[in-house]
């Protein structure tokens, strides 16, 4: 491999990032506004939900449950406008790994629930059957798309280029502005 062609993919994954970024930051806040909206409307099912996981005493289910989806909404908003990107997708990160752990923990102790994170969860009914493995595989989807914006947090769109709130060095803010104009 050569300095050359190093170079020429160095400047075209700069040139492309951007865009990159943005795309995975769109998912990632579109994936948790469609998490958030159905429990914000439904705070008794969230609350069940999450005392389904005999996790925490009911007072901290309940605190949970209501707190729980104002958060993703809150996040997933930041995320979706570039506003503090690198940070809210940290959080959104740190969240998913303990999402994935409550999975991992319902699934050792034989719990039949569903996991209420795209809707009702809870008790599974009599015909149906849980599903960790694939909600464990999806959150870590989930997670990596966390992860690749808190890597790379310079995204087109943003409110973090516009306040100049971007955690990128100022060569790199400038290249983006550059390539505006």
């Amino acid at each position: 491999m050569t300095t050359t062609g190093s170079n020429t993919r160095l400047e075209s994954w700069r040139r492309v990032q951007p865009w990159v970024s943005l795309a995975v930051r769109l998912g990632l806040a579109a994936t948790f506004l469609i998490a958030a909206i159905p429990k914000l409307t439904d705070l008794q099912r969230s609350r069940e939900a999450v005392a389904a996981y005999d996790l925490f005493p009911p007072a901290i289910d309940q605190l949970i449950g209501v707190s729980l989806p104002i958060v993703e909404l809150v996040l997933a908003l930041l995320v979706l406008s570039g506003l503090l990107t690198r940070y809210a997708a940290g959080v959104l990160g740190v969240m998913l790994v303990a999402f994935i752990a409550g999975i991992i923990s319902a699934w050792a102790r034989g719990l039949m629930i569903k996991c209420g994170c795209f809707g009702p969860g809870g008790a599974l009914g009599p015909d149906e059957v849980a599903e960790y493995g694939l909600e464990i595989l999806r959150d870590i989807g989930f997670l990596a798309l966390a992860v690749f914006v808190v890597i790379w947090p310079c995204s087109r769109f943003s409110l973090d280029n516009v306040l100049d709130l971007n955690p990128a060095p100022r060569n790199a803010r400038r290249q983006l502005e550059d390539q505006d104009h």
